[in-house]
């Protein structure tokens, strides 16, 4: 999963005309029509907006999302199965290791870019089939401040997150705003660890079935409840669910397609009768299984990862319109902070967004070590040459 940060401005609930335009540009894009121009976001680590502040001279409240009016944000609500504060196990001016919601035990060093997992409560298989999660429909996941793993644990550490409901609430008059949910094998990572989940799957195919249809429903569930406690204030709705690494996915297709994308497409299809957007976040290579996702009726896949070989360009090629692309844009590349190997990797890639289906991002998100004046010259680049009719010059490419 990216990291992303969210700065609410704004508490009424009235919608900006600006609003209104950017929640039209990306209901067109995503339709397979061509707005005004392509649509701009990203997900954004603490890091690095702190360091973009100092490369641009800007306040310490500037958020990367107004300043650049981008077209949709992300909002994170309680999806700890277990509704609980972190337990401070260790904590000093370098770590804190604390106990979570997930029953996971991590270690975040503050100098570190991303935490580290050093154990999990649910060690052995029988532990697994007998947890009972706190109820999807709980009112502290949506209404009330605390602790939560995803929120609050990431290349930064955060006790005690605002109120879900408040933040949407904050963000609705200026963005689109999107809620998320975790699949079921995103919770395995932090419920169970990837290792112990692909061993049990290997070892009790069976047993392990009940185990993810279990949780699928409960995740099924969370998501209902939080479209309903949001009362119609989210535009959109963000499936986190890393099922594959560089080279290939964790377990067979066949094994995925059998047992957990039965919950995708009933998230899915819940969003969608809602009148929500869909994207789906899975990182590493997902090639084998993008046609599902097509099939499933997701909106956009994301991140696309270049550096798992996945290009938007050829993935347009193969799949036409059929599949809707949110990012792929090479991160490694945008860490050279080379103008010209990243202008011709922006415009080459905006190929892609000829009639629709396409929203600019990164291919993963914007991490630390990023600098803001690269960030704000991409910006600027994809907002001069993604204005429709494209015109890319000797990027062009013939699709």
């Amino acid at each position: 999963m990216g990291m992303f940060e969210t700065v609410g401005k704004n508490s009424g609930q009235e919608r900006k005309e600006n609003t209104l335009k950017k929640l039209e540009r990306m209901k067109m894009t995503l339709s397979g029509k061509e707005p005004d121009r392509v649509p701009v976001s990203d997900f954004f680590w603490g890091g690095f907006v702190r360091q973009w502040r100092k490369d641009l001279g800007l306040g310490d409240d500037a958020s990367p999302y107004y300043h650049y009016d981008l077209d949709w944000i992300v909002t994170v609500p309680n999806m700890d199965p277990f509704i609980r504060s972190f337990e401070t196990l260790k904590e000093d001016d370098i770590e804190v290791v604390v106990r979570t919601g997930f029953g996971a035990i991590m270690r975040k060093k503050f100098s570190a870019p991303m935490p580290e997992f050093l154990d999990f409560e649910t060690d052995t298989i029988e532990k697994l089939e007998g947890l009972v999660f706190d109820d999807a429909y709980d009112r502290r996941r949506y209404y009330e401040s605390g602790d939560n793993q995803i929120a609050g644990i990431g290349d930064g550490f955060e006790r005690n997150s605002p109120p879900w409901v408040e933040t949407v609430k904050s963000l609705h008059p200026d963005f689109p705003v999107f809620g998320s949910i975790i699949e079921v094998n995103e919770c395995m990572t932090r419920l169970i660890g990837p290792e112990n989940n692909m061993l049990w799957i290997g070892m009790y195919p069976k047993r392990m079935n009940k185990v993810i249809a279990r949780i699928g429903e409960f995740y099924l569930n969370c998501a209902k409840a939080q479209i309903d406690a949001a009362d119609g204030l989210l535009d959109g709705l963000v499936i986190w669910g890393d099922v594959a690494y560089k080279n290939s996915m964790f377990f067979s297709p066949d094994y995925w397609r059998e047992n957990f994308k039965p919950w995708v497409k009933a998230i899915t299809d819940y969003a969608h009768s809602k009148g929500l957007m869909v994207i789906y976040h899975g990182c590493g290579d997902v090639s084998k299984i993008l046609e599902d996702y097509i099939e499933i009726g997701i909106d956009a896949m994301n991140p696309l990862e270049a550096k798992a070989g996945l290009d938007s360009v050829d993935l347009r090629k193969k799949y036409g319109r059929r599949l809707g692309i949110c990012g792929n844009s090479n991160m490694q590349v945008w860490e050279t902070g080379d103008k010209d190997l990243i202008r011709k990797e922006i415009l080459r890639k905006l190929n892609a967004a000829k009639g629709g289906k396409y929203i600019f991002q990164s291919d993963h998100s914007v991490a630390s070590n990023i600098s803001g004046h690269t960030y704000d010259y991409i910006v600027k680049l994809v907002r001069e040459y993604g204005r429709y009719p494209l015109d890319l010059g000797e990027y062009d490419v013939h699709l």
